[in-house]
Parts: structure tokens; C-alpha cells; sequence
């Protein structure tokens, strides 16, 4: 019976301590509070670099020790419900593939700086990093979802995009570099001298703290000024055109049109019904028939035993649709 209830308990924390669960009050309590938490801990560690509040430095060290504690204990809970998280691992190593994840290795840098790293004011900058649990609260809401989901569908066009930068930027680099260092040894000295002119011209920042005076090399500049706004255009349009395909494909999200017979899109999400069940399932439950289902661009037959995973694109038939 102690097992069951040790079980059962650990089981309650685990469903606390994850992000996103909307429906439980206490968890979401949880969230909020953790983000405070995290807000307060940033804030403190900003207040601290200011001489006029020196005299507040105690209090400052017990507000960032007190949140550190609240981070250890989290990250106790985290490895201690990991087996719960990777159901199909052992408990060893489903701690070890916690240990290893982003959100683990992530844990672990908010906490490391107060105990090792304070003397270092670089390795103190790595308490920022906590800040990115505010973004592992909002990956599980409508928002962040969205921008996350974007990224990862247009990682390759963006991967291609970037490595035109690169391509570019190293040869408007070496080519500004042929055209002025004879004028400027001092200015150009090397090929990084032109990557650093052409990084802010491309990126159309343009500090001016060196530029061109031949006549070669203020074309050149004319060139790469306009090539810069293109590129900066490229990646923008890209996530620009999968925000539009996004927000197309959350109108279709779990809705369902009442009272038509005929073809539907359905976009499974992490709050779907439809998610880790599969197409016998699906159908006989909601009595509807699935006709194809799209995952990351492959279009996978639906037989029966197929389980349905988050970001699947089902292609659905059925005489009502309900909500669901």
C-alpha cells in the first residue's frame, strides 16, 4: 500500500512540475510561480550591479539564494519524476537522458553560477539563461508554439538562407579587402577586417567605424549595401510565409465543421484528442474516416494500427463533424 501511495504521489509531482498541463490549477500555479521565481532571481542579479545600491547588496544575496534554493529543489523533482517523463527507459537512464536534454543541461546553468561561477562576471551573464524557462512555459501555449513550430518546419530553408549570408559575407570580405588595404593598411589589415565592414554592411547596421574611399571599393559597397537588404529580406520572408501557413492550419486545428459530408483538415496539436491514439482508435471514437495523413511532408497510409503524433495533417471524412 506505501508503494502504491509513493507511487501515486510521485505521480501528483510529476504532473505539477510539467509546463502546460492548463486544466490543473495547482500546476498552473506552479508555472506562475516558478516564472516569478525566475523573474525575481534576473532582477536581482540586474539590481547587483549597481553601485548606488550597494547597501542593499545583503539583501540582494538573500533574495538570489533563496531563488536558487527553489531551482535545486525543482531540479531534484525533475530527475527524481524523470522515469516518468521517458516512460520507456529504465529509471537510470531515463535520469541520464534528463541530465542530458536541453531542459536538464539548462536546470543545471541556473544553478552552477551562484555555487562556482560567481567570481566571474562572464559566467555570472549565464544566469541569464534562466530566462529561457519563461520560453519552456510558453512553448506549451498557442503562441510560442507557433514560433517554435515555424522554426522547425523552415529549418532548411532557413539553414539555406543563412548559408547564403556566409557565402556572401566572406566574399564581399575578401573582395573589400583586394580594393583597400593598399589604401587602408591600417583599417584592412586582414580578410577579418573586411568580414567585420561586411557583416554591418550586410546586415545593414553600419557603424562606419571603417569604410571604403577608393573608387573599387565604394562600388563594391554600393553593391553589398543593396545585397545586404535582400538578405536580411530572405529569412524575414521565410518565417513570414510559415507564420501565414501556421495560422492557416490552427483554423483548422480540432475544429470541425457541423452538418457537411465531405473533406476536411485537421492539424493535430499537443492538446488534441487525436494525439498518440491511432487511426482505429480515431475513427471508431469519433466516427469519422481518415483519409491520409501528412507528417513532416511525407504522406504516411493510414492503417489501422498507426498512431497519430503532434503536427500530423489529417485528411478526414465524415458526414457531422463535432467538436471535440
Amino acid at each position: 500500500m506505501s508503494d502504491i501511495k509513493k507511487k501515486s504521489s510521485r505521480r501528483r509531482i510529476f504532473d505539477i512540475i510539467q509546463i502546460g498541463n492548463k486544466d490543473d490549477l495547482i500546476s498552473r500555479s506552479f508555472d506562475w510561480f516558478i516564472v516569478t521565481v525566475i523573474i525575481l532571481n534576473i532582477l536581482t542579479v540586474f539590481l547587483d550591479t549597481f553601485d548606488e545600491l550597494s547597501s542593499l547588496k545583503g539583501v540582494f544575496r538573500i533574495i538570489e539564494g533563496m531563488t536558487v534554493i527553489v531551482f535545486c529543489v525543482e531540479y531534484i523533482l525533475r530527475i527524481w519524476t524523470a522515469d516518468l517523463l521517458y516512460p520507456d527507459k529504465k529509471p537510470l537512464a531515463a535520469r541520464g537522458r534528463f541530465l542530458l536534454s536541453f531542459d536538464g543541461i539548462v536546470d543545471l546553468l541556473t544553478i552552477l553560477p551562484f555555487f562556482f561561477l560567481s567570481g566571474f562576471i562572464v559566467f555570472r551573464m549565464l544566469r541569464v539563461v534562466r530566462i529561457l524557462h519563461l520560453f519552456r512555459v510558453n512553448a506549451h501555449y498557442d503562441s510560442f508554439h507557433i514560433i517554435t513550430t515555424v522554426l522547425v518546419e523552415k529549418r532548411n530553408q532557413i539553414i539555406s538562407s543563412v548559408f547564403i549570408i556566409i557565402v556572401l559575407m566572406l566574399a564581399s570580405s575578401l573582395g573589400i579587402y583586394s580594393a583597400e588595404h593598399d589604401a587602408q593598411p591600417e583599417a584592412f589589415r586582414n580578410a577579418f577586417s573586411g568580414i567585420w565592414w561586411s557583416v554591418s554592411t550586410l546586415l545593414t547596421v553600419g557603424y562606419g567605424d571603417i569604410y571604403p574611399i577608393t573608387v573599387i571599393g565604394k562600388l563594391m559597397a554600393i553593391c553589398i549595401a543593396f545585397l545586404g537588404v535582400g538578405v536580411v529580406a530572405i529569412p524575414t520572408g521565410i518565417i513570414s510565409a510559415g507564420f501565414v501557413e501556421q495560422y492557416t492550419k490552427n483554423q483548422h486545428s480540432d475544429m470541425r465543421i457541423s452538418d457537411i459530408n465531405e473533406v476536411g483538415e485537421v492539424l493535430v496539436d499537443k492538446n488534441s484528442d487525436f494525439r498518440s491514439k491511432t487511426v482505429r482508435e480515431v475513427s471508431e471514437k469519433y466516427c469519422i474516416q481518415i483519409l491520409v495523413i501528412l507528417r513532416n511532408g511525407l504522406t504516411i497510409v493510414p492503417i489501422e494500427d498507426v498512431t497519430i503524433k503532434t503536427n500530423d495533417i489529417l485528411i478526414i471524412r465524415t458526414e457531422k463533424l463535432v467538436k471535440s
